[in-house]
């Protein structure tokens, strides 16, 4: 049974706060991105870690995390905090710990101190979970802040906004480092890992100073005063059950997992991509550009699609159309154009593409927001963090999904096989396929599952809405959740 009473001020969010929350994700994404764009290739091309091992460390970091994240739901749904500070606080208390951490993943132990292989392996292992524990830790009560700075849908959806261009925001960082890490070497790509450890030392700070700004600036209107009651026993599990019995939650965190798949394979894979097939590695910030760029456009007319059409529609519309541009791209004869002009028309269809992902990239948060309404109404029960902590499991699930693709894929062509490996012309011609067949693949997945499957249409949320609303009023009896 919730044994919360809440005392209620659900609106009236101003420019302070979106900007404020928005700072979160900025700081969050800054370290984030950093994951998405160098991690996978430091691996391979500094601590000379074989793609099959690195596969493995995802793999491994991965079943942690089903224990962890849910631990942390838990530790955050149930500590004692000043009221305004049930979630923020956390910002504050880890935020620099996650900087630190995110340096010490890009220490380049096998140039500087002559690691050993397994040496390598054991400190990326060890560096890379420590980073995804804090990752969680701050990211969980982050998310379920939106919940208790307002309980007004068009106020949320506005969040959820505002968080997606944050996002947007930090993750022009590791874009911009990316441009300065690369050295030309005999006319090879070579990553250099002072440069890169100096870009990151950079981001770690500005993440710092951005977690402080979103603690300053987002109030926590809504409070939740626990009793001393103590827990039953099996109450965790309880909670678990009952959100993976909400289909809308179920279905969401999949979309959320394939969403963050197709973003990280794009992000980590065009590395390769930039660098074997096109010999211009500096250049693969441009298509992680394309990707984000159009977040800048959707977002001053998203609300009134939503408002006309619904969440769920345009977002599953959009992924279609990410899966058409994709699909066209594909189709253009590689021979037909010269290496430069193909980068340009390569570039120009993931700007398509990227107008497409806009619409999920901007409502997922909302998105997850409407399903964890969902399952307060059935059960009338407060646990937004412990519903964070799945939903950001199945995102980081989507990371290990991206991982094993971009691995398997680089065991195909045998990258990394040995230090003087050269990529055939069939192999470049291969990663270059991969590229857009796998992200088309996935958005076309992600359209039928929220078009088809996903129960949340824009009536329901309506529904949603109002039931929500008289339960946080007092107009209807919180009962016993069994």
């Amino acid at each position: 049974m919730s044994t919360d009473n809440t005392n209620v001020k659900t609106s009236g969010i101003g420019f302070k706060d979106k900007i404020g929350y928005a700072l979160g994700d900025v700081g969050s994404l800054l370290v984030f991105g950093l994951v998405n764009t160098f991690l996978q290739i430091f691996y391979t091309d500094k601590l000379g870690i074989a793609p099959l091992i690195v596969m493995i460390i995802m793999i491994v970091a991965r079943v942690w995390d089903a224990i962890n994240d849910p631990i942390w739901g838990r530790i955050v749904d149930n500590a004692k905090a000043k009221p305004g500070r049930r979630y923020k606080k956390w910002l504050l208390v880890l935020s620099m710990p996650l900087a630190f951490s995110s340096i010490l993943m890009f220490i380049d132990v096998k140039g500087w101190f002559n690691f050993s292989n397994a040496a390598c392996i054991a400190y990326a292992v060890i560096s890379y979970i420590v980073f995804g524990m804090l990752y969680t830790g701050t990211n969980i009560p982050y998310g379920s802040m939106s919940s208790v700075i307002t309980s007004d849908d068009k106020e949320r959806n506005a969040l959820s906004v505002f968080r997606s261009v944050g996002s947007t925001l930090g993750g022009f960082g590791p874009m911009i480092v990316n441009f300065m890490v690369w050295d030309k070497v005999d006319g090879v790509n070579v990553l250099n890992s002072t440069k890169l450890i100096i870009g990151v030392a950079i981001l770690a700070v500005l993440s710092v100073v951005c977690a402080i700004l979103c603690y300053k600036m987002s109030e926590e209107r809504i409070v939740f005063e626990r009793t001393e009651e103590k827990k039953p026993k099996g109450e965790t599990k309880r909670v678990v059950l009952n959100l993976l019995k909400t289909r809308s939650f179920v279905i969401i965190s999949v979309v959320g997992m394939l969403f963050l798949a197709a973003q990280m394979f794009q992000t980590t894979y065009n590395m390769y991509v930039f660098k074997v097939f096109f010999n211009k590695a500096s250049m693969a910030t441009l298509s992680t550009v394309c990707q984000y760029l159009p977040v800048a456009i959707v977002m001053f007319f998203s609300g009134k699609l939503v408002k006309k059409f619904g969440r769920k529609e345009i977002c599953a519309y959009g992924l279609l159309f990410t899966a058409i541009s994709f699909g066209i791209l594909a189709v253009i004869p590689i021979n037909a154009f010269d290496k430069g002009i193909l980068m340009w028309i390569f570039l120009a269809f993931s700007l398509l593409a990227g107008l497409g992902n806009s619409f999920i990239f901007l409502m997922i948060w909302a998105l997850a927001n409407d399903s964890i309404d969902d399952y307060y109404v059935r059960t009338k029960s407060h646990d937004e963090a412990t519903a964070y902590s799945i939903f950001t499991f199945m995102r980081k699930l989507g990371q290990t999904v991206a991982a094993v693709i971009v691995n398997v894929s680089l065991i195909i062509i045998g990258y990394g096989q040995s230090e003087d490996w050269v990529p055939t012309a069939a192999d470049a011609t291969s990663m270059y396929y991969q590229s857009i067949i796998i992200p088309a693949a996935l958005s076309l997945l992600m359209f039928l599952i929220l078009m088809f499957l996903y129960p949340l249409s824009k009536r329901r949320v309506e529904e949603l809405q109002v039931q929500k609303e008289a339960l946080l009023s007092g107009k209807e009896q919180v009962e016993e959740t069994k």
